[in-house]
């Protein structure tokens, strides 16, 4: 060997060493066994890629859960799978592992399905070196991979054996049944029993850095109805006949961006129509509306979404949009509905930023820079927030990727394999902890 590239050695020894003692001898097989199976992870994932399963496909939501099951029985769980026609989706796959009495219990959250159904073009897997494109890649199969890979590591160390974990994968997370209190109600028993929650979405990475997250923001949909008077446009803005719903609809939504705007809000319209007629499809994503130049508009519709940090912050600002929506413009009356079927807000805690410090005690042990906390508003609502009011929980530790929800989703494959070994280390730490 020439003294170059034995310099070259004996340096990469060196600055290797203070990482290797700072990992126990466990702690050491897993990072071996994630990177041994590294053709076997991706193997799965592309399988899994490759089996559509939108939502709405139930037979194809339960065609990936039979891929998933077996990877989860060879490890010593036990799984079922709960049906959720009730709520008009195909079900909820649980898998358990029931180890030492004493230690943490952990609740592993991801998710079966994906955006993208069956009459998509999107529907396969393909590899461009160090990136993968396909359905679900990223969010959210991918994080169902850095799962298996870290728990088949942990039973390579022997960690795993003692460790008391649930496997919580949703066949409904891109698009939650209805009423959401039944598709999320066994999502929400699993909290109450589990002591840590560990959310498999995609990693968030900002400027190049890998970033910590601990606070998901709520998403939940309002609808804006008004009516006015029927008349002549010629009359328009005159007493008895007003200005009209399409005004007074304008006024409200102009309002709320004008008055309502704070930190971690946001409140999109993303849906309006209005005229003679207006009128909302059963799925409330359509709109059918007619109407003339010379008619001055007697409805219109609005429907939008509203995200916050707080359940606070949502009481809040609801109070305040039916404070403005009450001021009707004469000749009009407005009238505000909130759904019911809302995912609740993950506020950030001290509980959570316990955990990431845990994560990053991880990360300088395997000699990974310091993950900082993410802005919530980075990150769109997800399962975690149903068991936020019970539970401390980390969210992201899935694969990086990027393109979610579009025909250019695609993962960052090493990414599958660091989050693999973080996930398990942590994990194996958090298990051997007394409740």
């Amino acid at each position: 060997m020439k003294p170059r590239f034995l310099f070259a050695f004996a340096a990469l020894a060196f600055l290797s060493a203070p990482v290797a003692a700072a990992l126990s001898r466990a702690e050491q097989v897993m990072v071996r066994t994630v990177d041994a199976e590294q053709q076997r992870t991706v193997g799965l994932l592309e399988r899994w890629v490759d089996q559509n399963s939108g939502t709405l496909n139930k037979a194809g939501v339960e065609a990936v859960r039979d891929l998933v099951v077996p990877e989860f029985r060879a490890l010593g769980f036990t799984t079922e799978w709960i049906d959720m026609s009730a709520a008009g989706r195909a079900g909820h796959l649980v898998a358990r592992h029931n180890g030492s009495r004493t230690g943490k219990r952990l609740l592993l959250i991801a998710h079966l399905d994906t955006v993208f159904e069956p009459d998509s073009p999107f529907q396969r897997w393909a590899r461009e070196g160090d990136r993968a494109h396909g359905p679900g890649a990223g969010d959210d199969k991918g994080g169902i991979a850095v799962i298996v890979a870290a728990l088949r590591a942990m039973q390579a160390a022997g960690t795993l054996r003692q460790a008391n974990i649930t496997v919580f994968l949703s066949g409904d997370e891109e698009d939650a049944g209805s009423p959401i209190a039944l598709a999320r109600r066994d999502l929400v028993a699993e909290g109450r029993k589990a002591d840590v929650a560990l959310d498999f979405e995609n990693l968030s990475v900002v400027d190049g850095k890998d970033m910590g997250s601990i606070a998901r923001r709520s998403a939940g949909s309002w609808t804006l109805t008004v009516s006015g008077n029927s008349a002549h446009s010629a009359g328009w803005g005159n007493p008895g006949v007003g200005y009209g719903a399409i005004y007074e609809l304008a006024r409200i939504v102009d309002q709320f961006r004008r008055e309502l705007p704070e930190d971690k809000l946001t409140y999109n319209v993303g849906l309006v129509g209005g005229g003679q007629t207006a009128a909302l499809d059963a799925g409330k994503i359509r709109i059918e509306a007619t109407g003339k130049t010379n008619i001055v508009a007697p409805v219109a519709v609005a429907r939008g979404d509203l995200r916050a940090i707080s359940q606070e912050q949502i009481d809040r600002v609801r109070a305040r949009m039916r404070a403005i929506v009450a001021q009707s413009l004469p000749g009009t009356k407005a009238e505000i509905s909130f759904d019911a079927d809302a995912y609740p807000p993950m506020p950030p805690t001290e509980g959570n930023r316990a955990l990431l410090a845990r994560l990053n005690a991880v990360n300088r042990d395997m000699g990974l820079p310091e993950m900082g906390e993410l802005d919530p508003a980075k990150r769109g609502a997800g399962d975690i927030s149903f068991v936020a009011a019970d539970i401390d929980g980390l969210i992201g530790l899935g694969p990086a990727s990027s393109g979610s929800h579009t025909d250019k989703e695609a993962v960052d494959v090493p990414s599958i394999f660091k989050q693999a070994k973080r996930a398990a280390i942590l994990m194996s730490r958090l298990a051997a902890e007394h409740r």
